[in-house]
């Protein structure tokens, strides 16, 4: 069986982590993911998803993470239910949190630009859902890496713009 979630959006309000009776800390927030297609004439529509991260993943989450930050996820989907005061039956659907990586954006305040265990510019900064981080000095050794970026005089050549097929979203069953 496999139930596998990624999602990829922006944390949609402040966040509020709890801890239970037990002593566990949890994080219910909100991701707002945009859908891949938009209609002609229409805004771009997002998808609201409710997501759980427990323990050291609430917390890192928490302390990394604020409204608005986008947010990477992989976690799996679980479904429940529950009887309100009035009897009435809800049923609920939820992202549990396995894993969480940064999108590259940085964040207001300072922070660098991190992903896990990512060598960028020389740094080796590692975060984990512990919530600590760790950074070294930029190496001595020379930076073999060759950027991808093109120069101000380098000629852009991305081909004959008729050679691309023009999509309708008329045509999408859903």
């Amino acid at each position: 069986m496999l139930n596998k979630v990624i999602l990829m959006g922006r944390i949609t309000r402040d966040l509020e982590l709890k801890t239970t009776p037990q002593g566990v800390s949890v994080l219910t927030f909100t991701v707002a993911v945009d859908r891949s297609f938009v209609k002609q004439g229409e805004e771009r529509q997002a998808d609201f998803i409710t997501c759980v991260a427990w323990r050291n993943q609430a917390e890192f989450i928490n302390h990394y993470f604020a409204k608005g930050r986008m947010i990477a996820l992989v976690g799996n989907l679980r479904t429940r239910t529950y009887d309100d005061k009035n009897g009435t039956k809800h049923y609920v659907t939820e992202v549990y949190v396995d894993e969480v990586s940064f999108t590259g954006e940085p964040k207001q305040g300072g922070y660098a630009q991190a992903s896990y265990n990512q060598q960028q510019s020389g740094y080796n900064q590692g975060y984990n859902s512990q919530g600590y981080s760790q950074q070294s000095a930029p190496s001595s050794q020379p930076n073999n890496y060759q950027s991808n970026k093109p120069q101000p005089d380098d000629p852009v050549n991305i081909g004959d713009f008729q050679d691309f097929d023009v999509f309708s979203d008329d045509g999408v069953p859903f």
